[in-house]
Protein backbone atom coordinates (compact mmCIF):
# COMPACT_ATOMS: atom_id res chain seq x y z
CA UNK A 1 0.00 0.00 0.00
CA UNK A 2 2.73 1.94 0.85
CA UNK A 3 6.55 1.90 -0.29
CA UNK A 4 8.98 4.10 1.30
CA UNK A 5 12.72 3.69 -0.96
CA UNK A 6 15.77 4.85 -0.39
CA UNK A 7 14.32 8.19 0.63
CA UNK A 8 17.10 11.18 1.69
CA UNK A 9 15.71 14.08 2.93
CA UNK A 10 17.66 17.21 4.03
CA UNK A 11 17.50 20.51 6.34
CA UNK A 12 19.30 23.14 4.48
CA UNK A 13 23.08 21.28 5.14
CA UNK A 14 21.52 18.73 7.53
CA UNK A 15 20.49 15.05 6.55
CA UNK A 16 18.11 14.04 8.30
CA UNK A 17 17.19 10.87 6.61
CA UNK A 18 19.61 8.97 4.83
CA UNK A 19 18.09 6.63 2.58
CA UNK A 20 15.21 4.90 4.45
CA UNK A 21 13.40 1.69 2.98
CA UNK A 22 10.27 0.68 4.50
CA UNK A 23 6.40 -0.87 3.40
CA UNK A 24 3.25 -0.58 4.66
CA UNK A 25 0.45 -3.23 3.75
CA UNK A 26 -3.08 -2.78 3.75
CA UNK A 27 -4.52 -3.65 7.13
CA UNK A 28 -1.69 -2.89 8.79
CA UNK A 29 -0.20 -1.52 12.29
CA UNK A 30 3.33 -0.04 11.66
CA UNK A 31 5.01 1.71 13.84
CA UNK A 32 8.21 3.95 13.60
CA UNK A 33 10.05 3.95 16.79
CA UNK A 34 13.09 5.84 17.63
CA UNK A 35 14.35 9.05 20.07
CA UNK A 36 13.72 12.19 19.68
CA UNK A 37 16.00 13.64 16.62
CA UNK A 38 15.60 10.51 15.13
CA UNK A 39 13.44 11.62 11.71
CA UNK A 40 10.17 9.90 12.45
CA UNK A 41 8.22 12.49 12.00
CA UNK A 42 10.53 14.36 9.03
CA UNK A 43 9.50 11.02 7.76
CA UNK A 44 5.72 11.53 8.27
CA UNK A 45 5.88 15.41 6.84
CA UNK A 46 7.57 13.87 3.57
CA UNK A 47 4.53 11.21 2.98
CA UNK A 48 2.31 14.49 3.65
CA UNK A 49 4.63 16.18 0.68
CA UNK A 50 5.00 19.10 3.73
CA UNK A 51 8.56 18.25 3.54
CA UNK A 52 10.29 17.65 0.18
CA UNK A 53 12.49 14.92 -0.11
CA UNK A 54 16.10 15.03 -2.22
CA UNK A 55 16.33 11.74 -3.48
CA UNK A 56 13.98 8.24 -3.14
CA UNK A 57 10.00 7.65 -3.85
CA UNK A 58 7.63 7.86 -1.73
CA UNK A 59 4.37 5.27 -3.42
CA UNK A 60 0.75 4.89 -2.24
CA UNK A 61 -1.17 2.96 -3.96
CA UNK A 62 1.36 3.13 -6.82
CA UNK A 63 1.19 6.38 -7.09
CA UNK A 64 4.09 8.82 -6.67
CA UNK A 65 3.54 11.10 -4.39
CA UNK A 66 5.84 13.34 -5.14
CA UNK A 67 3.42 14.59 -7.86
CA UNK A 68 1.04 15.90 -5.52
CA UNK A 69 0.75 19.27 -3.41
CA UNK A 70 -0.01 18.63 0.24
CA UNK A 71 -3.88 19.45 -0.04
CA UNK A 72 -4.26 16.83 -2.68
CA UNK A 73 -2.60 13.46 -1.00
CA UNK A 74 -6.13 13.93 0.98
CA UNK A 75 -7.52 13.01 -1.73
CA UNK A 76 -5.62 9.75 -2.42
CA UNK A 77 -6.79 8.48 0.85
CA UNK A 78 -3.98 9.60 3.08
CA UNK A 79 -4.90 11.31 6.46
CA UNK A 80 -2.20 12.81 8.77
CA UNK A 81 -2.57 13.60 12.66
CA UNK A 82 0.38 15.91 13.36
CA UNK A 83 2.16 15.69 16.70
CA UNK A 84 1.11 18.83 18.84
CA UNK A 85 -3.18 18.18 17.52
CA UNK A 86 -2.94 21.26 15.74
CA UNK A 87 -6.68 21.48 16.22
CA UNK A 88 -8.35 24.93 14.87
CA UNK A 89 -8.71 26.74 18.08
CA UNK A 90 -11.74 29.31 17.35
CA UNK A 91 -13.46 26.67 15.77
CA UNK A 92 -16.33 24.59 17.38
CA UNK A 93 -15.63 20.90 17.83
CA UNK A 94 -17.95 20.08 15.20
CA UNK A 95 -16.66 22.77 12.89
CA UNK A 96 -13.49 21.32 13.21
CA UNK A 97 -14.67 17.35 12.84
CA UNK A 98 -15.75 19.31 9.45
CA UNK A 99 -13.52 20.72 8.04
CA UNK A 100 -11.37 17.33 8.35
CA UNK A 101 -14.44 16.57 5.47
CA UNK A 102 -14.11 19.66 3.39
CA UNK A 103 -12.95 17.63 0.03
CA UNK A 104 -15.87 15.19 0.25
CA UNK A 105 -19.35 14.51 -1.34
CA UNK A 106 -20.44 12.13 -0.13
CA UNK A 107 -23.47 13.46 2.55
CA UNK A 108 -24.80 10.24 3.03
CA UNK A 109 -21.12 8.73 4.00
CA UNK A 110 -19.77 11.90 6.10
CA UNK A 111 -23.48 11.69 8.36
CA UNK A 112 -22.03 8.06 8.77
CA UNK A 113 -18.62 9.25 9.84
CA UNK A 114 -20.13 11.49 12.28
CA UNK A 115 -21.50 8.88 14.15
CA UNK A 116 -18.68 6.78 13.83
CA UNK A 117 -15.98 9.04 15.55
CA UNK A 118 -18.90 10.54 18.24
CA UNK A 119 -18.86 6.24 18.83
CA UNK A 120 -15.04 5.91 19.07
CA UNK A 121 -14.75 9.75 20.95
CA UNK A 122 -18.29 10.11 22.86
CA UNK A 123 -16.51 13.19 24.58
CA UNK A 124 -16.45 14.69 22.06
CA UNK A 125 -20.00 14.63 21.28
CA UNK A 126 -20.74 16.29 24.20
CA UNK A 127 -18.71 19.23 23.69
CA UNK A 128 -19.66 19.43 19.54
CA UNK A 129 -20.70 23.34 20.17
CA UNK A 130 -17.52 24.16 22.46
CA UNK A 131 -14.48 26.24 20.87
CA UNK A 132 -12.02 23.50 20.24
CA UNK A 133 -9.16 25.83 21.99
CA UNK A 134 -10.71 25.21 25.52
CA UNK A 135 -10.82 21.57 25.46
CA UNK A 136 -8.03 19.28 27.47
CA UNK A 137 -4.97 18.32 25.89
CA UNK A 138 -6.34 14.73 25.58
CA UNK A 139 -9.77 15.81 24.23
CA UNK A 140 -8.04 17.86 21.43
CA UNK A 141 -5.53 14.42 21.12
CA UNK A 142 -9.36 12.79 19.83
CA UNK A 143 -10.18 15.94 18.10
CA UNK A 144 -7.61 15.77 16.03
CA UNK A 145 -7.54 12.05 15.51
CA UNK A 146 -11.53 12.24 14.68
CA UNK A 147 -11.23 15.10 12.27
CA UNK A 148 -8.59 13.09 10.45
CA UNK A 149 -11.16 9.79 10.39
CA UNK A 150 -13.84 12.48 8.93
CA UNK A 151 -11.06 12.49 5.44
CA UNK A 152 -12.26 8.94 5.13
CA UNK A 153 -8.40 7.89 4.83
CA UNK A 154 -7.33 4.48 3.43
CA UNK A 155 -4.39 5.28 6.01
CA UNK A 156 -3.89 7.07 8.72
CA UNK A 157 -0.45 8.35 9.91
CA UNK A 158 -0.14 9.62 13.78
CA UNK A 159 2.40 11.39 14.94
CA UNK A 160 2.76 10.71 18.69
CA UNK A 161 -0.38 10.36 19.71
CA UNK A 162 0.12 10.00 23.47
CA UNK A 163 2.25 12.57 23.87
CA UNK A 164 1.47 14.82 27.01
CA UNK A 165 -1.47 12.73 28.01
CA UNK A 166 -2.39 11.05 31.49
CA UNK A 167 -1.70 7.43 31.77
CA UNK A 168 -5.54 6.48 31.73
CA UNK A 169 -6.10 8.96 28.54
CA UNK A 170 -2.90 6.93 26.86
CA UNK A 171 -4.97 3.88 27.35
CA UNK A 172 -7.92 5.02 25.79
CA UNK A 173 -6.05 6.72 23.02
CA UNK A 174 -4.21 3.56 22.24
CA UNK A 175 -7.33 1.52 22.34
CA UNK A 176 -9.15 3.45 19.81
CA UNK A 177 -5.90 2.82 17.63
CA UNK A 178 -6.53 -0.95 17.60
CA UNK A 179 -10.84 -0.15 17.15
CA UNK A 180 -9.41 1.95 14.14
CA UNK A 181 -7.37 -0.71 12.72
CA UNK A 182 -9.73 -3.14 12.97
CA UNK A 183 -12.60 -1.72 11.33
CA UNK A 184 -10.26 -1.15 8.16
CA UNK A 185 -8.10 1.65 8.43
CA UNK A 186 -4.17 1.09 8.09
CA UNK A 187 -2.10 3.12 10.28
CA UNK A 188 1.45 4.21 9.96
CA UNK A 189 2.11 5.09 13.77
CA UNK A 190 4.91 7.43 15.37
CA UNK A 191 5.36 6.64 18.84
CA UNK A 192 7.61 7.33 21.60
CA UNK A 193 5.91 4.98 23.93
CA UNK A 194 7.56 1.75 22.09
CA UNK A 195 6.22 -0.32 24.37
CA UNK A 196 2.61 0.40 24.30
CA UNK A 197 2.97 1.11 20.09
CA UNK A 198 4.41 -2.58 19.57
CA UNK A 199 2.42 -3.81 21.55
CA UNK A 200 -0.52 -2.89 18.89
CA UNK A 201 1.38 -3.23 16.11
CA UNK A 202 1.99 -6.37 13.49
CA UNK A 203 5.84 -4.58 12.51
CA UNK A 204 8.01 -1.64 13.52
CA UNK A 205 11.19 0.09 12.19
CA UNK A 206 13.55 1.57 14.88
CA UNK A 207 15.32 4.72 13.54
CA UNK A 208 18.68 6.38 14.76
CA UNK A 209 19.71 9.27 13.48
CA UNK A 210 18.11 8.64 10.25
CA UNK A 211 18.87 5.50 9.83
CA UNK A 212 16.60 2.25 10.06
CA UNK A 213 18.71 0.24 12.43
CA UNK A 214 16.59 -2.49 13.07
CA UNK A 215 13.34 -3.73 11.95
CA UNK A 216 10.56 -6.49 11.86
CA UNK A 217 7.38 -7.90 13.31
CA UNK A 218 6.09 -6.24 16.67
CA UNK A 219 7.08 -9.53 18.60
CA UNK A 220 10.40 -9.99 17.49
CA UNK A 221 11.05 -5.68 18.12
CA UNK A 222 9.84 -6.59 21.99
CA UNK A 223 12.14 -9.34 22.62
CA UNK A 224 15.48 -7.76 20.67
CA UNK A 225 17.75 -7.33 23.78
CA UNK A 226 19.30 -3.97 21.70
CA UNK A 227 15.59 -2.64 21.40
CA UNK A 228 14.63 -2.91 24.91
CA UNK A 229 17.43 -1.64 26.47
CA UNK A 230 16.94 1.73 24.28
CA UNK A 231 13.92 1.59 23.91
CA UNK A 232 11.28 -0.30 26.04
CA UNK A 233 13.45 -0.02 29.07
CA UNK A 234 10.63 2.62 30.96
Amino acid sequence: MLKVTNLHVHYGAIHAIKGVNFNVSEGEIVTLIGSNGAGKTTILKTISQLLEQTEGKVLFLGENMKQYAPHEIVHLGVSHVPEGRHVFPDLSVLENLEMGAYHRKDIKNIKKDFEEVFKNFPRLEERKNQQAGTLSGGEQQMLAMGRALMGHPKILLLDEPSMGLAPILVDQIFKIIDKINKTGTTILLVEQNANRALHVSDKGYVLETGKIIAQGSAKELLNNKKVKEAYLSA
